[in-house]
């Protein structure tokens, strides 16, 4: 007998996230999830110390208060407008709850991060799908009409592509009721972020992640930033759900990563250039190669159907994402790893063209 008769009615509705493999294989190239590479920042290996080890029989601030205290200097705001959760995804789950529960409809981008349409699963959210532009390019002029909230990424996942701030600007002043949320997970690689319209607009939240550019997806700890009565809404939900979502060591990394600015700049320094190299040598590969503010490529190979691709990379041992969904199914999400993944990943592509 299937034990799905003790679920509740609403579980069998689910659609759950199906997040990028994490192959338990040796040695293989992974560019498939987005992770960085390269290590933390050394300052976090000696901020977890044996004494803070010790002390892990105790529960964590509740509050994070010294995490937030980190983040609001880096970003030059208040502590009351900073919210921290386990990881990113849980911070957007909790904005879900708080505020996009309306009578109208939330609206986001027909492709984009695939969490979006399963949290509003998950909570009964009425919502709509924009379409993306021919070119994948977000025209937030079409997100001018009545709704019950806004959320899109940017750069947006999986294209890489990246709205400009004078646009999510424009549209703030011309959406003024509901919460617009801008999903920043990978804007430390080449865009400017939305946080400086936080003081200006108290309809905004941005959402951070530590997993990309501060190299700490191990650990879960994401962040969103906006007025405080946006905040004070996320604490509540939170404190409704979880009280502790962020652990001692979680918080400790944290803070040491935002301690050490110079190597997070270098650090999203080397993916972009890597990124550049990855671009160029795809280019000469025969890809058509969509504009990238991000950690990864979004890219359409011309000598043979991505999915085929796919599969013979997999085959020498190169981990790539394939989405196979309407309209991005000729393409490839490539994450950037270090210049000898991304020589590795051209060699690998090498074969395949010359072998046909």
């Amino acid at each position: 007998m299937s034990q799905s008769r003790l679920w509740s009615p609403a579980v069998s509705r689910l659609e759950p996230y199906v997040p990028g493999e994490q192959p338990k294989v040796l040695n293989l190239v992974k560019l498939n999830t987005n992770e960085s590479a390269f290590a933390p920042s050394p300052r976090v290996a000696k901020a977890l110390s044996a004494d803070q080890i010790d002390r892990l029989r105790l529960y964590p601030d509740p509050n994070s208060t010294n995490l937030k205290m980190a983040i609001a200097r880096h970003f030059d705001l208040q502590v009351n407008q900073v919210f921290v959760g386990n990881g990113s995804d849980e911070v957007l789950a909790h904005a879900f709850y708080a505020f996009f529960q309306q009578a109208s409809p939330l609206l986001f981008p027909d492709i984009t991060y695939s969490f979006y349409p399963t949290y509003c699963n998950l909570y009964g959210i009425e919502h709509e799908r924009i379409p993306l532009a021919d070119d994948f390019s977000l025209n937030l002029a079409d997100y001018h009409k009545p709704n019950g909230g806004i959320i899109f990424a940017n750069p947006n996942a999986p294209t890489g592509m990246l709205v400009g701030l004078a646009d999510i600007r424009a549209l703030l002043e011309h959406n003024r009721d509901s919460v617009v949320l801008v999903d920043e997970a990978y804007i430390d690689f080449g865009g400017e972020s939305a946080v400086s319209l936080i003081n200006e607009f108290d309809n905004v939240l941005v959402v951070h992640t530590t997993s990309k550019s501060r190299a700490l997806a191990g650990i879960r700890l994401g962040y969103a930033l906006g007025h405080p009565g946006l905040i004070d809404a996320l604490d509540r939900v939170k404190n409704s759900f979880n009280s502790y979502p962020v652990d001692r060591l979680a918080e400790l990394a944290g803070i040491a990563s935002f301690e050490d600015d110079d190597y997070f700049q270098q650090g999203c320094a080397d993916v972009i250039a890597n990124r550049e190299f990855c671009v160029e040598q795809l280019t000469k590969l025969g890809f058509d190669v969509l504009p990238s503010a991000a950690n990864f490529v979004f890219a359409k190979p011309t000598f043979a159907p991505a999915a085929t691709v796919f599969e013979q990379l997999r085959e020498r041992a190169v981990l790539v994402r394939y989405f196979n969904k309407p309209r991005i199914s000729d393409y490839l999400r490539i994450s950037i790893g270090s210049r000898a993944d991304m020589k590795a990943l051209v060699a690998a592509l090498k074969d395949i063209v010359q072998k046909g």
